[in-house]
């Protein structure tokens, strides 16, 4: 059994100090990169396809008479002769993934791309066949015997080659051709057209260096800049700085391509149209046409689900929603060896919490009474669907481990004719991918039922926040907001207990028991050895003490108003919340506002190290690293008691967020950063963030545990999380919003049988004071096709892992390791493709997998984010902040964050209830006379073209012109029109559906300001570096050309 695991994953995610993971890892850069084994023949692009499992008549199972009805297969020979399972949900389309035969061909696009075709991104996804290698087969039970059909190849006619998308019988092969003077994207289809693809002799100039050998010269500032393929920028605006992504800068890039090419002989080339290469919106809008307002069933093992920005609805059939797990490949490779060739990372994204749409039924719970939930004597797994029961259902085999155990007397259940329990669909832990189960006392700490939760506010009383008005705004909202605290299904109220505290040099406590007339003030000013004063009336029951609490926060603006100390202490006032929850023997939230580096003696006392001669440097390192000590030993702390923090950051300066943002980041909090607070300007979007915060659904003293069937394992973990052990994830808090992202690798053969099958089991105190588990479990596939691997990835997980990776590799390696580390897995990934899946072509074709045709788009973003963009002009602590609220980000907000949505307002119909498609994020979509609204999650633009019309801006601002509007304006007026109602509705419902709020700016073309706007238009070059999607796809290009050769 093989035990070193293998390089499938960034090298920066290998055994380092700090990295867990592989061997290898980032060092300094070797003098040729390293990739995988590339040699022997390719296999032939159809390879030869297995005889199809057959699934007896095919028809989908029983729908039984439990409540749960899952169309899904558990034991014995799989089902057969059954009506399909149907659920108490509204009548939908059924959805299906089954449609299309067998691994599909390569469109081959064959784009004038400079001196570069682009070609093969191929038909839009399809899901495997039943004559494909790794059919998809419903959950569990071995497979019938194979029926003796002939391997499909995807043709249309018996005389032709395999592989090549054919018309008409009596053609010759031709591909998905462009002619040079046609518009982009057009099929030529008429049949007396000769076979020919229009190519150009291998260029000279598309140099074949390696990704970012050295600076480039001064005369492709920017990075790589090849002639003939636009220009270099947009002409007119001025370099400026911004707070998220990058552009373009004099001087050597950090961000760019080397060697920006000089002017070469011969003809000039004529400029590629944008349309031609893959469009993410596309992708997005033709996934949603295919897969939006149907019914996902996941009855079907590695079966791959539609996007995250899909509109669509889930039933649990046997395998959980893809709302609680997504996958980078829902394929794994069989063997190590494979893994390392295609070195496509093999993870995980869990969201343990996330929020189910009204139409979906919510998790049931299972109680087992006393004895507990039923696990497996070996491996510890939960009961779950891929359980094989055994011995007249006397016994069943642990589908992980391959234990069998005996089944408790109180559990026994008869088998049917098909091997399968009687009260399969009666069983939620069953027939069901998702559910959760009480835990018994042994699952508590020391034995003992825990109590509720608590959440304690810790306001900031310095001279800055009294003055800028932040604190009476805290305490106005809290005395309503307090009302809707989260709370058990069902209760009348929420058991969360609350408390509060003040603090800048010393800490005050409040005693506000309900028995009192006043509430009592208590104060603590030696922050050495921190403790609570209140034994009681520190923490109370918000109704009880209603009016109590009510005078307090009346209070406290007033009682500090005359308040000239601006220094203030930081890491007491943490450790003062564990001592708290410590004494009420809780677990619960700190919610901390803060507006200063906290430099008065006491323990975490910090200063200013931000530093930008480390720019660029191997030790800019440092500027994203926490101070050990004070604060490490704090987060451990904080996670044994199960206190998570929340700090909402109002700074004027730098205040190392680093270090800061450290005990966040650890025990399943969330930091908010408002620069500059004004509450005029600031005030409502601040308090959007905390009202969400302070509502959302959410479970205490969290630990997961990630299991796996044999021959792969959990090796690596992201996100807000603390690991003891290299198994146990421990989060003092986990809510809705919250990924952990879980990297896996082999440690033998995988069976293209039995799949693999992955089990989170989160182990947390509800807001009621319940001890819970819930128990995800989910099948893949396994083959020994690469081609199966590339079909069934999901590129928006796979940038969510790549991203985590890369920002944590940053803690440890220099940027332009990281950089390069990117840009080459990019390289290996596509040219392990090109090799061993994609029919035969011309060198100068960019052959791409259908499924992941926008990945260099977004890789392309990810290296022009703050984090990775060495460039003085961007804040440190902007840069760190970026980095940690990353490294918990869920799929689909990664996904928005690296493309955002370009939303054009000027054409849209105003009585429609749809909101208008976005376009490509690029400036050729933007138009003079148009009105654009831009978010991704994190900031929200409104931008006005200098010649929008009158009507528009009068309808929205009730202003003649562009040239009356305000300045700095960040909401838009309430008016009585439906231009006004409908774009205020579709901003409202974008700060809805996201987990942050998003301040509102509003830019006129060509003003100073727009150049914020412009920085996340990631089609384009970079503010602070980085290169434009189209010249990253053409050295992208050269790198597999020189990998291949």
């Amino acid at each position: 059994m093989s035990q070193q695991g293998y390089v499938a994953t960034p090298p920066y995610s290998q055994a380092q100090p700090g990295l867990g993971g592989y061997q290898g890892g980032f060092g300094s850069a070797p003098a040729q990169p390293h990739y995988g084994h590339y040699g022997g023949a390719p296999p032939p692009a159809t390879a030869l396809l297995k005889p199809p499992v057959s699934s007896g008549t095919g028809l989908p199972p029983h729908p039984g008479s439990g409540p749960y009805n899952p169309n899904s297969q558990q034991n014995g020979a799989p089902m057969q002769r059954y009506p399909p399972a149907t659920y108490s949900q509204p009548p939908q389309q059924s959805y299906n993934s089954m449609a299309s035969p067998a691994p599909p061909p390569p469109m081959q696009l064959t784009n004038q791309m400079g001196t570069m075709n682009l070609g093969n991104y191929g038909p839009v996804q399809s899901a495997p066949s039943a004559t494909s290698p790794v059919a998809q087969q419903p959950f569990r039970g071995p497979p019938p015997p194979a029926t003796a059909q002939p391997s499909m190849q995807h043709q249309m006619g018996p005389a032709q080659p395999p592989m090549q998308h054919q018309m008409a019988p009596a053609q010759p092969p031709m591909q998905h051709q462009m002619a040079p003077a046609q518009p982009p994207m057009q099929h030529q289809m008429g049949p007396a057209q000769p076979p020919m693809q229009h190519q150009m002799a291998p260029p000279t100039s598309m140099s074949m260096g390696r990704p970012f050998p050295g600076p480039p010269p001064p005369a492709a500032p920017g990075g790589f800049h090849q002639p003939g393929l636009g220009p270099a920028g947009p002409p007119g605006y001025p370099q400026q700085t911004g707070p998220f992504m990058g552009g373009h800068m004099a001087g050597p890039q950090p961000g760019g391509f080397p060697g920006g090419l000089g002017p070469q002989p011969g003809p000039p080339q004529k400029k590629l149209d944008l349309d031609s290469i893959p469009s993410t919106t596309q992708v997005i809008e033709d996934d949603q046409a295919r897969h939006g307002g149907q019914v996902y069933s996941t009855n079907i093992r590695g079966q791959v689900p539609p996007l995250v920005t899909t509109n669509f609805t889930v039933q649990d059939q046997g395998h959980a929603s893809p709302r609680f797990i997504r996958c980078t490949t829902y394929s794994l490779p069989c063997t190590a060896e494979l893994a390392k060739q295609c070195q496509v990372p093999l993870a995980c994204i869990v969201k343990p919490f996330a929020r189910l749409p009204n139409n979906e039924t919510p998790l049931y719970l299972v109680n087992h009474g006393e004895s507990g939930p039923i696990r497996c004597n070996r491996c510890k797994a939960y009961m779950c669907p891929y359980m094989q029961f055994i011995d007249g259902g006397r016994r069943y085999q642990c589908a992980f481990c391959s234990c069998v155990n005996e089944v408790p007397v109180f559990y026994f259940q008869h088998l049917d004719h098909m091997g399968r329990r009687v009260d399969f669909y009666e069983r939620a832990e069953l027939s069901l991918g998702s559910y959760e189960m009480v835990a018994t006392l042994d699952y508590c700490k020391n034995n003992k039922p825990p109590k509720p939760p608590a959440y304690i506010f810790m306001i900031d009383v310095s001279y800055n926040n009294i003055k800028s008005g932040l604190v009476r705004l805290i305490c106005d909202e809290l005395k309503t907001l307090l009302d809707k605290l989260p709370r058990e299904d069902g209760a009348e109220s929420s058991a969360i207990q609350v408390g509060f505290a003040t603090y800048n040099k010393t800490l005050h406590f409040y005693n506000v028991k309900s028995s009192l007339s006043q509430p009592q003030m208590m104060v603590v000013s030696d922050m050495t050895e921190m403790y609570v004063p209140l034994p009681d009336g520190f923490l109370v029951n918000f109704q009880e003490s209603r009016a109590l609490v009510c005078n307090l926060l009346s209070q406290i603006p007033d009682m500090f108003t005359d308040t000239n100390e601006s220094e203030t202490v930081f890491a007491p006032i943490i450790q003062a919340g564990v001592e708290a929850f410590k004494e009420a023997d809780c677990s619960g939230k700190l919610f901390v506002f803060h507006s200063s580096m906290p430099t008065a003696e006491a323990p975490g006392k910090l200063k200013n190290r931000d530093d930008k001669k480390l720019v660029n440097t191997d030790k800019e390192k440092t500027l994203f690293q926490p101070l050990k000590g004070t604060y490490e030993q704090l987060s451990k702390d904080c996670v044994a008691q199960g206190c998570c923090v929340d700090l909402f950051l109002f700074p004027n300066q730098y205040v190392d967020v680093a270090t800061m943002a450290d005990v966040p980041s650890h025990t399943g909090g969330s930091v908010f950063k408002y620069n500059n607070f004004q509450v005029d300007t600031d005030g409502e979007h601040f308090l959007r963030d905390l009202r969400k915060e302070v509502q959302k659904s959410i479970g205490f003293d969290a630990v997961m545990r990630v299991r796996t069937s044999t021959g792969f394992r959990a090796t690596d973990f992201f996100g807000a999380i603390h690991m003891n052990n290299t198994t146990d994830v421990e989060m003092a808090a986990v809510d809705c919003d919250k990924v952990v992202t879980v990297e896996f690798k082999h440690d033998d053969a995988l069976s293209e049988e039995t799949g693999a099958f992955i089990q989170c089991a989160l182990l947390y105190t509800t807001v009621g004071g319940q001890r819970r588990l819930r128990i995800l479990n989910l099948g893949l596939n396994c083959s020994t096709h690469l081609s199966e691997l590339y079909k069934s990835c999901e590129t928006d997980a796979l940038v969510n892992f790549f991203a985590k990776s890369a920002y944590r590799a940053i803690l440890n390696q220099p940027l332009k390791n990281v950089r390069d580390i990117l840009v080459n897995q990019t390289a290996h990934m596509l040219a392990c493709y090109r090799k061993n899946c994609a029919s035969a072509s011309v060198a100068s074709q960019l052959i791409l997998p259908d499924a992941m045709k926008v990945f260099p788009v977004y890789m392309n973003s990810l290296m022009k984010t703050a984090p990775l963009t060495g460039s003085t002009e961007l804040a440190t602590d902007e840069r760190a902040h970026q980095r940690l609220a990353v490294m918990a980000m869920a799929v689909e907000d990664t996904q928005l964050l690296l493309y955002p949505r370009l939303i054009p307002l000027h054409n849209m119909d105003v009585g429609s209830e749809v909101s208008p498609t976005p376009v490509r994020c690029s400036e050729e979509r933007l138009a003079d006379g148009g009105v654009f609204l831009l978010e991704n999650g994190q900031a929200l633009f409104l931008w006005l073209g200098q010649a929008s019309p009158p009507d528009m801006i009068q309808g929205l601002f009730n202003v003649p012109s562009l040239a009356h509007l305000q300045a700095h304006m960040c909401v838009l007026p309430e008016l009585d029109n439906p231009l006004s109602k409908k774009v205020r509705s579709i901003i409202n419902d974008l700060l809805e559906k996201r987990p942050r709020s998003m301040k509102l700016h509003i830019v006129k073309q060509k003003d100073k300001p727009e150049m914020m706007f412009r920085q996340f238009l990631v089609e384009d070059k970079g503010l602070h570096g980085g290169t434009s999607y189209l010249d990253f796809l053409c050295h992208v290009h050269r790198e597999i050309r020189q990998l291949l050769t």
